[in-house]
C-alpha cells in the first residue's frame, strides 16, 4: 500500500484513528504519516515506526512538503471555531497542499447538511467540501453527527439541577461516538478504492432531548424535567450564567439547527464502511455514569 496521512494526528480522534490503523494488520507503520504542528507530542507514535512530520495549517509553506508522497490524505476538520474564517483559510491551504503534493484521494470531516445548517461554523465546512471537489481529485467527505461526548457538557449539569432548559422543542439527533468517527476514518484510508462519495456518519438512533434525558435519569437514577424555552429566553439564561458570548451564540445556535431539523438525519453508513455497528447513547451514558454524576 502507497503512504497515507492523517493531520491532526495528536488530537484525541487522531490518535486513535493511528491506534485503529496500527491494529488493523493492514499496514506497515511506516506507510503511515502522521502530521501536527508539534512533533514530540506523536513520539509515542514515532517510536512504533509511524513518519511523523510537523504541518501547520497556519503556515501554508510547511503543508505541501508534509504531504509529499502520500496517496490518501485525511484532513480532520481543525479546532479553530472563533467567529472568524480562519478555520476555512486553515482548511483551503490543506486542500491546496494536497493538490500541489499531487495527493491521489482526499477524506474530510465534515458536518451533517451544512449547507442549510444555521451553526456559525457550517460554511468553513461546506467551504471546504467545495474546494476538495474542485480540485478533481477522488475524494471521501465524511458528514459527522454530533459526538455523544458533547452530552457530557451539559447533562452533568441538567442532571445536578434536575432541570435542562433547550429550545430544541422536538428536534432529533443521531449521536456518535467519537470513535466510532475515528474508526471510519481509518476504514476510508485503509480503503483501496477511489470512488467519490459523501457519507453521514451518525449513531444507530434518533434522540429528541427529552428521550436523552429519559436515558439519562434511567442510566443514573436522577431526573431530569426538560424545560422548554425559546432561542432568546435560552440565551438571557446563558448570559445570566456567565457565559461569553461566542459560546452563547454557538449553543443557541445548535438548538435552533436541532428544532429546524438540520441534525435529523440517521443513516448505516459506519456499519457500512467499517462493519461494526455504532454505540448507542444508552451504552456511551453507562460507560460514562461516573462523569454524568460529577464523580
Amino acid at each position: 500500500m502507497s503512504k497515507i496521512l492523517l493531520t491532526g494526528a495528536a488530537g484525541h480522534m487522531g490518535k486513535f484513528v493511528l491506534d485503529t490503523l496500527l491494529a488493523s494488520g493492514k499496514i506497515a507503520a511506516g506507510d503511515i504519516v502522521a502530521t501536527t504542528r508539534d512533533p514530540s507530542r506523536l513520539a509515542d507514535y514515532a517510536a512504533k515506526g509511524i513518519e511523523v512530520r510537523a504541518a501547520d495549517f497556519d503556515k501554508p509553506e510547511t503543508l505541501a512538503p508534509a504531504f509529499a508522497g502520500v496517496d490518501r490524505l485525511a484532513i480532520i476538520s481543525t479546532d479553530a471555531v472563533d467567529g472568524t474564517d480562519k478555520r476555512l483559510k486553515q482548511h483551503l491551504a490543506a486542500v491546496a497542499a494536497a493538490e500541489k503534493a499531487g495527493v491521489k484521494h482526499i477524506i474530510y470531516t465534515s458536518m451533517p447538511k451544512p449547507e442549510t445548517s444555521v451553526i456559525p461554523f457550517a460554511p468553513d465546512h461546506l467551504g471546504t467540501e467545495q474546494a476538495i471537489k474542485a480540485t478533481g481529485i477522488a475524494h471521501t467527505i465524511l458528514r459527522v453527527s454530533w459526538y455523544q461526548e458533547n452530552l457530557l457538557q451539559s447533562l452533568p449539569q441538567a442532571l445536578g439541577s434536575g432541570q435542562w432548559f433547550t429550545s430544541a422543542e422536538s428536534g432529533k439527533i443521531a449521536y456518535i461516538a467519537r470513535d466510532d468517527a475515528a474508526r471510519t476514518v481509518a476504514a476510508v484510508l485503509l480503503a483501496d478504492n477511489n470512488d467519490s462519495a459523501t457519507y453521514t456518519l451518525t449513531g444507530p438512533e434518533l434522540n429528541t432531548s427529552a428521550e436523552i434525558a429519559a436515558l439519562a435519569s434511567d442510566v443514573t437514577g436522577k431526573p431530569i424535567a426538560i424545560v422548554p424555552v425559546t432561542d432568546e429566553q435560552l440565551g438571557e439564561g446563558l448570559k445570566h450564567a456567565g457565559l461569553p458570548a461566542p459560546v452563547i451564540g454557538l449553543v443557541v445556535a445548535i438548538d435552533t439547527n436541532t428544532r429546524q431539523g438540520g441534525l435529523d438525519v440517521q443513516t448505516d453508513a459506519v456499519e457500512k464502511l467499517t462493519g461494526t455497528k455504532p454505540q448507542s447513547v444508552r451504552t456511551f451514558l453507562e460507560d460514562h455514569k461516573a462523569a454524568l454524576l460529577g464523580a
